[in-house]
């Protein structure tokens, strides 16, 4: 019959290190780091897409593709829509994680979804600048969140 001596003082050691894992402050402060992450991508891409008012009298495309034809107003200058999207604090819901991210600009509805013209004879297309962003967002997060993951296991376990 074989004998030997086995040290168990890794496994212990590892034991523990999971066991961090059950703490709730920590979980929580995991989860919501991650909602954090995708709502600051999020805010990238929309702002991003976000269109910005030339008002030189000239027409111009924007970065979606529509061309517009700008009013001449001196002294004015486009990107109010742009530098008003924000994050809202993040607040938990039962088991959800929810940020919004607003834009208090009036007119901010009638850019993302379109809107009829003066008169009310033609329609202006809408940017969809949220609607787009959000999409991608939400089919990046997976892969996202796996990254996330990843390193978090793997700092847990060094």
């Amino acid at each position: 019959m074989a004998s030997g001596k086995v040290n168990f003082n890794d496994f212990i050691k590892l034991r523990d290190k999971l066991q961090r894992l059950n703490d709730e402050a920590k979980r929580q402060e995991f989860l919501e780091s991650c909602a954090k992450e995708l709502a600051a991508r999020l805010l990238a891409k929309v702002k991003k897409r976000t269109p910005v008012g030339d008002y030189s009298g000239a027409s111009y495309t924007c970065e979606s593709g529509h061309t517009h034809k700008g009013a001449k107003v001196p002294g004015k200058v486009g990107g109010t829509l742009r530098r008003r999207w924000a994050i809202e604090p993040i607040r938990k819901e039962g088991d959800k994680y929810i940020i919004e991210i607003i834009n208090p600009v009036e007119y901010a509805p009638y850019v993302e979804y379109g809107h009829r013209t003066r008169g009310g004879k033609g329609w202006v297309e809408g940017h969809f600048m949220m609607t787009i962003s959000e999409n991608e967002i939400r089919d990046m997060a997976p892969s996202i969140l796996e990254k996330k993951l990843r390193r978090q296991l793997g700092d847990l376990l060094k």
